[in-house]
Parts: structure tokens; sequence; C-alpha cells
């Protein structure tokens, strides 16, 4: 069972009247040629590495060794605890959880990549935000993992995963598309409206370069996170209202790697521009580096 775009992902699903998730089950199961029961508690183990990260992150106010990130999701949940946020609790728990992981990967914890570390805290975000506010149970969650590993094999088979090939839309990008598509499935939305909201998902991050302070996964990766979750309900919000992404999700995710080859190096994870060469950025990294030397 191949699957090399999404208008195949689409037509396999009716063909076998099946989820985007069972059928990414389906295809793991003959490749691996482990059971499903086998596969499912495989994946459940990393549903609960990623409630580990939230756990430890949203309750550590301490900083990363590096000093520029760390107890952000702290100030987060306090703030989302007196009811006074703004874009309501879905979206405000996501950002809480995703802060939490991306936070917990800066202090060296694990985490699960999810396309990648740099992009890691969206998807936890987004699950666990639906467990909170709708008590979606964790057999659902799991099979919310496989419908976001159909998404991304599908992004990586066609186009780039990794800052470093393709700019922070390759990376924030893919797994906000991914948590877009998975909110979709997992609130009982079709196959087409799970790609189309991967679709409207990924062309609002279109263009986004990856420019990380010293090199390191944190300043500005964190808080983009923290954004790809809302950006991944907006998306998820207008599929299911029965709004379709004018341009096919193949077509995006086509353009999206046009967008990476034609980027320049200095803005695909090198830190010789964007963020990472403003005034501030300079300093914090002349100030690690002296430190270890």
């Amino acid at each position: 069972m191949e699957i090399r775009s999404m208008r195949e992902l689409i037509e396999i699903t009716k063909l076998e009247k099946k989820s985007i998730g069972q059928i990414m089950l389906m295809k793991e199961e003959k490749k691996s040629g482990k059971d499903q029961e086998t596969i499912i508690r495989m994946m459940e183990e990393r549903l609960i590495k990623m409630k580990e990260a939230i756990d430890s992150g949203k309750n550590d106010p301490s900083p990363a060794p590096s000093g520029i990130s760390g107890g952000d999701a702290v100030k987060m949940s306090q703030y989302v605890r007196r009811g006074k946020s703004l874009s309501g609790t879905y979206i405000s728990d996501a950002m809480t959880f995703s802060l939490a992981t991306s936070e917990s990967n800066a202090r060296m914890g694990v985490i699960v990549a999810t396309p990648t570390a740099g992009a890691a805290g969206i998807l936890p975000g987004v699950l666990f935000s639906l467990h909170e506010n709708d008590g979606t149970p964790y057999e659902e969650l799991v099979m919310g993992l496989f419908t976001a590993s159909a998404l991304g094999y599908v992004i990586a088979n066609r186009s780039f995963i990794s800052g470093a090939a393709g700019g922070c839309q390759a990376e924030v990008g893919s797994a906000t598309a991914m948590a877009a598509g998975t909110i979709v499935e997992l609130k009982g939305g079709t196959p087409e409206q799970a790609v189309n909201a991967t679709a409207i998902a990924m062309k609002s991050l279109l263009g986004l370069v990856c420019d990380p302070v010293a090199g390191l996964v944190e300043v500005p990766c964190i808080k983009r996170n923290v954004i790809g979750t809302s950006i991944a309900f907006s998306a998820a919000d207008l599929a299911l209202a029965g709004i379709e992404s004018r341009i096919p999700c193949d077509e995006v995710i086509n353009a999206m790697y046009e967008v990476g080859k034609d980027m320049p190096r200095v803005l695909k994870e090198t830190s010789l521009g964007g963020l990472a060469m403003t005034e501030t950025g300079k300093k914090v990294k002349e100030r690690l580096f002296s430190k270890k030397s």
C-alpha cells in the first residue's frame, strides 16, 4: 500500500472505508510485520512520553542550560487558570502544553519528534488540549498519532521536514499541518476535511525561515511551536466548517518544496540570518560561546 500523495490517501480511505489513522495503522502492520495490537501499544508509549514531557515542563520554572528559555510554561499555566485568556481553553491549553514540551526539550528532557525535535511541541499541545477539554480518551489520541503519521509521511516524501533543508516552514509548518488534520479527524471530520485543514495550515506558514539564535532550538523555535497550535485549531475549524483550500494540498506541499529550495542558505538553520543576526541574537551567541571557551 503505497501512499504517494494526499489525493491517493483520500482515495485509499474511500476504497477501504477507513479513517486516515486506520490506513496508516494498516500500512505499518504490512511494512513492519507486527500485529496491530503491538503497533498500537508502541504508539501509546510515545503518547505517554508526550504527556510526561508536558507534566515535567509545565511545573518547572527553571531555565534551560543556555539561560535563554524556560519558565514560560509555568507562567502560561498560571495565566490560563485565572480564566482570562483571550483565545479560549482549547488554544490556551494547547499553548501551555506546547511550551511545556518545547521547554522540556531545551532542558534535554525526553520528547517525541513530531516530525522533528524542533517542532515537537505542536502535536502534543493539540492532542492533550483535546484530552483536557473534550475528555478525548487515550485510545483515540493514539489513533490521532497514526493520522498525524500518515499526513507527515506524505509531506516528508514530497517535500522537507527539516529546517536545515527547507526552513522553519518545513519543521513548524509540517507539524502544524499534521496537527490540523489530526484535530479534524479526532473531531469526526472526513478525510477530505482533514487534508484541507492540512493544506490551510501549511499555507499559513509558507516561507517561514529557520533562524535559531546561537544555533539552539529555543529562540524563536519554542514560541513558534506555541503559535503553531493556534494555527492548527484555526485551520481545523475552517475545514470542519466546510471551507476548502483553493490550492490542493499536494500542490501546497510542492510549493513548500520549491520555496525551500529557493530559500537562501543563511535562512536555513545556519544562524547566519534573521533573528539570529539581530543585535540581541549576536550578544546571546557571544555570551554562550565565551562561556564554552
